[in-house]
């Protein structure tokens, strides 16, 4: 299943500015927050609905509400991190679980050291990772949430390799990718380029 790149003009302006190596630790993480926002209404698309019945000032009206099947939203540590909030503050019924994934440095190899999650069954889970580069730790965390009951899964990320994306296509090839931006192409050290750099240091200044 090929990845779906969010289209929306203001999609690209944000983009632009969170590549910018002069953009502030304080506006990256406003633009963050206003680009996983996009993100997460995009992933949301095709939630289920169900007809409701309200009466407004002037007459009684059917509208339509979200049906009740929870969404759990997962970040991959540390920097998934910096993309929950949207989720919590535009959906009604939202749980958060946390996979902690580092990557060695010298060989790209995604480590778990910390995994504390809700019931996923039955649930919309959505993974968010700003960068899905190698595609290992994507993978792993695809894993680690399927053992725990996830069969409704989807990843978000803001920027994306085509190496990752085949990556998560080869190993998990239901999972919906929903990604800001679709980049060249890995470098030597299997950082995205042109990316934008390491999205956690970044994030929070370090």
């Amino acid at each position: 299943m090929p990845a779906h790149i969010l289209q929306h003009p203001l999609a690209a302006h944000i983009i632009t500015h969170l590549r910018d190596k002069t953009t502030k630790p304080a506006t990256f993480r406003t633009l963050t927050y206003q680009l996983s926002l996009l993100l997460a209404i995009e992933a949301t698309r095709n939630l289920e609905t169900a007809e409701k019945l309200v009466d407004t000032p002037l007459e009684t009206v059917t509208g339509r509400v979200l049906a009740h099947q929870p969404i759990v939203v997962v970040p991959i540590l540390r920097a998934g991190l910096g993309m929950v909030q949207p989720f919590l503050d535009t959906f009604p019924d939202v749980s958060v679980g946390y996979i902690g994934l580092e990557r060695d440095h010298e060989t790209a190899v995604a480590r778990s050291y910390y995994c504390k999650l809700p019931p996923l069954a039955g649930r919309h889970v959505f993974l968010v990772d700003p960068m899905l580069a190698t595609g290992g730790s994507a993978v792993k965390a695809i894993e680690v949430a399927k053992s725990k009951g996830a069969t409704d899964l989807a990843l978000a990320t803001i920027v994306s390799s085509p190496e990752g994306v085949a990556e998560v296509e080869q190993h998990h090839p239901a999972v919906k990718i929903f990604t800001a931006a679709l980049d060249r192409t890995l470098n030597a050290r299997k950082y995205i380029v042109p990316g934008l750099g390491d999205f956690g240091d970044r994030l929070y200044g370090t």
